[in-house]
């Protein structure tokens, strides 16, 4: 639990004051100024400091997600699949807008392109694991999804050991799996995996609009984007379900758990990573879902688990090592 507060506290700095997410981006990289003694940019602490930030908003998100899961799966039943997205992403685009209160005038034509298609990945992903987690159980939804990320890592890397690394990680996100795909509705599982081609297209967007937009604007505007997508499907699926009070609640806790805190850690991530590392760290859902779910639903992790959580965040950490190690040299 400590760790999840430690690396929800900078997200929720970001989310109540937006200029936080700059100084957090000053102070991961050595800029700005106002560093005490044995911080600044010239000191050897500040680099291994800077190399965990973005490690610590990553296991946040995804720590987060996996509460986040949880809230949605006992709202299903009340809104069905594609009530939970719509209440999910419009409850988050909301709180994002009044939050953030991004610029409409000053962007280029490239940068709305930019964010409409951020909108697009997000709305699809989140639409297409909703229609998975309805038919197959999470643990293995997750496991499909993060295929998407890791295919995007060895097709983005251009260094043979960052493909070794996300090769790792499938060895370790196929035995999470339990060998038990066979099994599955297919239409589940082709939900999934297409979630997952979302989810990569997902990074390489949310890595493009931390760059064109300042704070977590970008963030905002694509989140509208996305909601907008997804009203009409939830409101054929729902209706006037999506208006009950204790549905509203829970939709918010989601947005907030799901949306809000895990999308700006990942906004923030992706200005300190470059997209192969980051979707490599993507591999570590399935293992964090593994690991809440002994942790908080008493359920028993196998011995093919343990070794498959173990590969997973030993690649993590080996593609992040393997990155900092190359900036070092550059």
């Amino acid at each position: 639990m400590n760790v999840q507060r430690s690396a929800a506290e900078p997200a929720a700095a970001a989310v109540a004051v937006p200029e936080a997410v700059s100084a957090l981006d000053g102070a991961g990289t050595g800029a700005g100024h106002g560093h005490g003694p044995g911080t600044g940019p010239g000191q050897p602490g500040s680099g291994r400091r800077a190399a965990l930030v973005p490690i610590v908003l990553v296991v946040g998100g995804g720590l987060s997600v996996q509460f986040g899961s949880a809230v949605a799966a006992l709202l299903m039943p009340k809104a069905g699949a594609l009530g939970v997205v719509t209440l999910r992403l419009a409850a988050a685009a909301l709180i994002l807008l009044v939050v953030c209160r991004p610029k409409l005038r000053g962007h280029s034509r490239a940068d709305w392109g930019t964010v409409v298609a951020f909108g697009v990945a997000m709305g699809g992903m989140n639409t297409l694991f909703y229609q998975a987690l309805d038919r197959i159980p999470l643990g293995i939804a997750v496991t499909l999804e993060v295929l998407g990320p890791l295919a995007l890592s060895v097709f983005a890397s251009r260094r043979l050991i960052n493909v070794l690394w996300a090769g790792l990680a499938l060895v370790g996100v196929v035995l999470l799996g339990g060998g038990g795909f066979d099994r599955l509705d297919p239409v589940g599982a082709a939900y999934a995996l297409a979630a997952g081609g979302m989810w990569a297209a997902y990074i390489v967007f949310s890595a493009r609009t931390g760059r064109r937009f300042p704070q977590a604007d970008g963030l905002a505007l694509a989140m509208v984007v996305a909601a907008v997508l997804s009203l009409p499907l939830g409101i054929w699926e729902s209706g006037s379900k999506l208006t009950v009070p204790s549905t509203l609640a829970l939709g918010a806790a989601v947005a907030v758990l799901s949306s809000v805190l895990p999308y700006t850690l990942e906004l923030m991530a992706l200005r300190r990573l470059p997209a192969s590392t980051f979707a490599v760290m993507m591999s570590l859902e399935p293992a964090i879902a593994a690991t809440a779910g002994f942790l908080i639903l008493n359920q028993a992790l196998s011995t093919t688990d343990a070794l498959a959580i173990a590969l997973v965040i030993g690649a993590s950490m080996g593609a992040v090592r393997s990155q900092t190690g190359a900036r070092r040299k550059g």
